[in-house]
């Protein structure tokens, strides 16, 4: 039987080319508000690694766009959360030059540190549509580690509240987020750097209602939202009607008993539901993961393997419907602790791509040694004793596809990027001696994993020492079971912390003092297929490139390298091939 979608079909108010040119102004629109935060965002966190997420939506809240280069959980998190917000405020009761901002785990992104700055949109004295901005603050005060028991240790909570009612700024909340951070420059002037970039996206709105003649984004966005539906339903119909299970295994960290992930994914025809009965309840220590931003990393799982070229928006979750039991690890109760959820949250991709590749094997990638992604706090005071914090994203080995090696130091899925040396350098008395990929890490396969990484990080002794001691708070995994292959594929090497070449526990906090020496290694993609059926030429090719060892290549892919041409023995090779 053939199936069908069941999505809206409703005549169309907009030729397809008029429509097309409306919709690449409205990514551009987003875009240049995502510019404006790298032009005056004060963080390399968000400036560098892009750790934030700029979108707007219909009068209704209904997301319509979102950044390029936004980050798929807040993304996602935001499109259920900022829609519950708008809604809960009627629109006769907003002004023109309202700011709001929340930082409300359960209502947005998950945890205390996405801190989201929203504006109505005026346009002939009624708001029209709504434009938000959710920025990662690596400060925002609180205990930084991830073994806190509670919420209230994390950080300042703010529900919604207004930072500017009718253009006026309330300078009682700046104050109280000011007296609340250990850099409250920096805090601060993020979250101007926020509020500038709503008003980019206001501006131009208005400029495109104004040039195109409209009164209203809602009939544009119901168009958009509409086709956007259709599109992914004709993708789901890909997957074969059925019931698809899997159970996963999330390590603990330090000596923390493992959690375990218990899911379903059901397709009927055009839908979609995830369930996560079964599944470990929430845990007194920082993974745990709110609803919206484990249904953020499921439909990312669904929407990336069937059609990443579908736009993100309203039209696009809806076929997507999750299911998780209140108390569990993936749909946490207040007053849970969850300033680390990523550490479980950014596998529910990798999960959703297991339990599916029986039946779409072509359209997933094995797991990565960048989920969750290594996320590094270093914090304390300088020689002349200001304060200084920073975040930095490591990624890892990205896992192998059906016709793709995986890409080296990927952030997947999180969509960070790696913080440049010099930035870092330039933000902390900290130095960087070593920042290289490691040769053997990526997960030997037909198509092999992609590579960790290895930073070493040192704290001078010279007169320019920070005071002691230098706080680090580690946020990864990936330390007990490496990233795993499929189809044959075998495992990428295992993620490493390491305090003067000792191990250490990358669970709590670490305080170090000058002179120092701290290594971080992030994990190895898994690789897909038969290693023994990887072709010669490009074991030959990592082998020169220094991604694979002779030894390697040797042991796991039966490929006989010769050290002083590398190049591989037909007749051993052929030997160790039987």
């Amino acid at each position: 039987m053939q199936k069908k979608v069941q999505g809206r079909d409703t005549e169309s108010k907009f030729d397809s080319i008029r429509l097309e040119i409306l919709w690449r102004r409205l990514i551009s629109i987003v875009d240049e508000a995502d510019a404006s935060v790298a032009r005056t965002a004060f963080s390399s966190l968000l400036r560098d690694a892009h750790d934030y997420t700029c979108m707007f939506t219909d009068s209704r809240g209904q997301e319509l766009v979102q950044g390029t280069f936004c980050t798929p959980g807040q993304a996602g998190a935001m499109a259920l959360g900022v829609k519950k917000i708008i809604r809960s405020v009627p629109l006769t009761q907003y002004q023109k030059g309202d700011v709001f901002i929340v930082n409300d785990p359960w209502l947005l992104a998950g945890h205390l540190n996405d801190v989201c700055v929203f504006s109505p949109i005026f346009y002939k004295a009624r708001p029209v549509a709504f434009t938000a901005c959710v920025f990662h603050h690596s400060d925002i005060g609180g205990r930084v580690s991830s073994d806190n028991r509670e919420v209230y240790e994390e950080g300042l909570f703010i529900p919604p509240l207004k930072l500017y009612e009718a253009g006026i700024p309330n300078e009682s909340v700046i104050d109280l987020i000011r007296w609340n951070v250990r850099t409250p420059k920096e805090v601060i002037g993020d979250i101007r750097s926020q509020v500038a970039a709503n008003h980019v996206c206001s501006q131009k709105i208005i400029a495109m209602l104004e040039d195109e003649g409209f009164d209203t984004l809602d009939d544009l966005a119901d168009e958009i939202i509409r086709r956007t539906e259709n599109s992914m339903r004709q993708a789901i119909l890909k997957i074969p009607d059925g019931v698809y299970p899997y159970e996963g295994v999330i390590e603990g960290a330090g000596n923390r008993k493992d959690i375990f992930i218990r899911l379903s994914v059901s397709v009927k025809e055009s839908d979609i539901r995830v369930d996560f009965k079964g599944t470990s309840p929430q845990v007194e220590w920082g993974v745990n993961v709110v609803y919206n931003f484990t249904y953020a990393y499921v439909f990312m799982a669904v929407k990336s393997a069937f059609d990443p070229d579908i736009p993100i928006n309203e039209g696009a979750i809806r076929p997507v419907q999750m299911t998780a039991p209140e108390g569990t690890v993936v749909n946490c109760s207040f007053p849970a602790p969850v300033a680390a959820r990523m550490q479980v949250g950014h596998f529910m991709t990798e999960m959703i791509f297991k339990a599916l590749s029986t039946a779409t094997p072509d359209r997933i990638i094995t797991d990565s040694g960048g989920t969750p992604a290594q996320s590094n706090i270093f914090y304390g005071k300088k020689h002349n004793g200001s304060p200084w914090h920073t975040m930095i994203i490591r990624g890892g080995g990205l896992g192998a596809g059906s016709k793709m090696d995986g890409y080296h130091c990927a952030v997947f899925p999180a969509n960070g990027a790696n913080t440049p040396v010099e930035i870092f350098e330039s933000d902390t008395p900290l130095r960087v001696e070593v920042r290289e990929i490691v040769c053997d890490s990526g997960g030997p396969g037909k198509m092999r994993g992609g590579l960790g990484r290895r930073v070493v990080i040192r704290i001078p002794d010279d007169e320019y020492a920070p005071q002691s001691p230098v706080t680090v708070a580690v946020q990864a995994g990936r330390f007990r079971y490496p990233p795993q292959g499929i189809f044959g594929g075998n495992a990428g090497a295992k993620a490493r912390f390491l305090n003067n070449d000792k191990p250490a526990d990358p669970s709590g906090l670490t305080f170090c003092k000058p002179g120092d020496l701290l290594t971080f290694c992030s994990a190895g993609g898994g690789g897909y297929g038969d290693p023994f059926e990887r072709d010669i030429k490009a074991v030959e090719t990592d082998v020169s490139q220094g991604y694979v060892s002779i030894e390697h290549a040797r042991r796991y892919y039966g490929v006989a390298i010769d050290a002083a041409t590398q190049k591989a023995d037909p007749t051993a090779t052929e030997a160790l091939r039987r």
